[in-house]
């Protein structure tokens, strides 16, 4: 392999010294021109010559490979995903539900866990709450952010 290189840069540095003497002993002029192109296709033609002799048949991509690497990646970048946005939305109703509490003035926190919807999606599934006990607040919770009173857990505490 080594041997190779070492002829395939002697051919280059030859061809590059015959074509500088070439070209000055051209005069100036059209000629010059045309013998400078055709130097540098020589010179092209010489820089190229170990890749136009490959054998590309013993040429092993193995795309395959990748391919399921990357399917394997995007799998786990879609499931770490989804566990962030349920996180998200975890934080969130349960921070919606206590400023809805308040506004009915009542102290209550909460917390809430999501799972998959349809499409995959996580949804607030259920609640836990502290609090006191309040009609209007598992109403709205039932309504408006579609956690049934079945999995609403009250844990009642005076205020």
């Amino acid at each position: 392999m080594m041997h190779a290189i070492q002829e395939w840069l002697a051919a280059v540095v030859v061809v590059a010294m015959l074509l500088s003497v070439v070209q000055v002993l051209i005069p100036e002029g059209p000629i010059r021109k045309i013998a400078s192109f055709t130097g540098g296709l020589i010179l092209m033609v010489t820089l190229l010559c170990p890749v136009l002799g490959m054998d590309l048949s013993r040429l092993e991509l193995r795309l395959h490979t990748y391919e399921a690497a990357i399917q394997d990646r995007q799998q786990e970048l879609e499931e770490n995903g989804k566990t962030e946005l349920a996180k998200l939305i975890e934080e969130r109703t349960a921070a919606y539900i206590s400023d809805k509490a308040n506004t009915l003035g009542l102290v209550v926190t909460a917390k809430v866990r999501a799972e998959s919807g349809d499409g995959g999606v996580p949804v607030p599934w259920s609640a836990e709450l502290v609090g006191p006990r309040s009609e209007a607040l598992a109403v709205y919770i039932e309504d408006e952010l579609g956690i049934p009173r079945g999995r609403q857990t009250w844990n009642e505490v005076e205020n």
